[in-house]
């Protein structure tokens, strides 16, 4: 029991994401299966013992803490903020809306974990469902591809951090760190990239705002705000640039 508790497979928020990881890239099957890792929400003769009302209680808690997880230990994090941080320095005000941008970079972060998942599918569920593995052995199978994941976008600073906070001692090997280190040392670290490239992009545009704020005030154009006025410009510079096939395409290459 303690190995496992080490490695972040079984217990504490280790047990929680690779749950909800198991279930991500399960759910269509758990819908026909009528059953949740071995759990049937239906009485028969291999069903829990635990009764219907607490196994609805447990999955619909694990369905909403889904839309986080997905939000915060997905590369869904950094790529909203660098779609947001694009919007607020063409300012376009609400256009792209909030729905498309969300929209755009949940389509790219499944394109980024679709391996990840498959994996966890083909390792954790399938040997599960087939009885070759038990629910404990299955979620730790899924938890190995997450925590690598997990340790290979996230900074050591950061990692050490955590290690310092929850009084965890030194691993050995990157498999060994817990997912209790790994979640939040990878999600300040997709935060620091994520303001790093925004501010990349704020820069040409800056210069635009500040050329155009020069001028209009040079020649007595105080009616008028700036950013009115350097708004089309900046628009303008961005498509013909092609500037959604350069920042979409490296995005999706910075996670390779």
């Amino acid at each position: 029991m303690e190995r496992r508790t080490e490695s972040g497979g079984v217990g504490g928020p280790g047990l929680t994401v690779a749950i909800l990881s198991l279930l991500f890239s399960s759910a269509a099957s758990a819908a026909t299966s009528g059953s949740l890792f071995g759990i049937s929400l239906v009485d028969g003769k291999g069903g829990s013992s635990i009764g219907v009302p607490m196994q609805i209680t447990v999955l619909m808690t694990l369905l909403a803490l889904l839309p986080a997880a997905v939000m915060s230990v997905t590369p869904f994090l950094r790529i909203s903020i660098v779609l947001h941080f694009l919007r607020q320095a063409l300012g376009t005000q609400t256009v792209p809306s909030n729905q498309v941008l969300v929209g755009l970079s949940l389509f790219l972060t499944m394109l980024v974990v679709g391996p990840l998942f498959s994996e966890i599918h083909t390792n954790a569920w399938i040997p599960m469902e087939q009885g070759s593995l038990t629910q404990e052995q299955a979620i730790e199978a899924a938890g190995k591809p997450l925590k690598a994941f997990l340790a290979k976008y996230a900074r050591e600073k950061d990692i050490k951090l955590f290690l310092e906070i929850s009084h965890s001692p030194a691993p050995r090997t990157p498999n060994d760190l817990d997912l209790k280190v790994l979640i939040p040392a990878y999600i300040i670290s997709e935060l620091k990239a994520g303001f790093q490239i925004g501010a990349v992009l704020f820069l040409p545009f800056l210069v635009i705002d500040i050329v155009v704020a020069s001028v209009t005030l040079s020649i007595g154009m105080v009616q008028l705000p700036p950013v009115m006025l350097s708004a089309p410009f900046k628009i303008l510079l961005f498509v013909l640039v092609d500037g959604w096939n350069l920042l979409i395409g490296s995005l999706i290459k910075s996670f390779y």
